[in-house]
């Protein structure tokens, strides 16, 4: 990755993530970034546009469910360059396969809340009907009283 001229602060790098400043430092620790985190004067963390694209990346990975340990080796297969990019599409094929796997399962679940929902809003469509045909009508012919005075809504 090229080096980017913005130096921007573990709190700016928080807010453009989303990531809270802990999690920043626990990636640090972790070996998720590509480039080591440089420190500015007074020992703090500087982080470049580079970073935050790296990060931006990684926090799609994770939200898609991949592993910490997978992420950490992505980083470290991507850290070492070129040549191994063999292994790097092995990785996110598997990787790409568990989130197709996850869909699936979600979609099935969908399918069957979806099913529940219609069958709940049948059984209240007609319970609403049955109240309606019940309601006495007013003798002048037109639609019944949406409430009838002293009840509650």
């Amino acid at each position: 990755m090229a080096e980017d001229t913005v130096s921007l602060s573990i709190g700016q790098v928080a807010e453009r993530t989303g990531l809270s400043v802990h999690a920043l430092r626990f990636y640090e620790q972790e070996g998720v970034f590509v480039e080591p985190v440089r420190r500015g004067p007074g020992g703090r963390r500087v982080y470049s546009q580079d970073d935050v694209d790296w990060l931006t990346v990684c926090i799609i990975l994770r939200a898609s469910g991949m592993p910490l340990p997978a992420l950490r080796r992505y980083a470290d297969l991507v850290r070492e360059g070129a040549g191994n990019e063999e292994e790097r599409l092995a990785l996110l094929r598997e990787h790409r396969e568990r989130v197709t796997g996850q869909i699936g399962r979600l979609t099935q679940c969908l399918d069957l809340i979806g099913f529940k929902v219609g069958v709940y809003e049948d059984l209240l469509d007609e319970a609403q009907r049955a109240v309606e045909q019940d309601r006495p009508r007013p003798s002048g012919g037109g639609p019944a009283p949406a409430s009838t005075p002293g009840t509650s809504a």
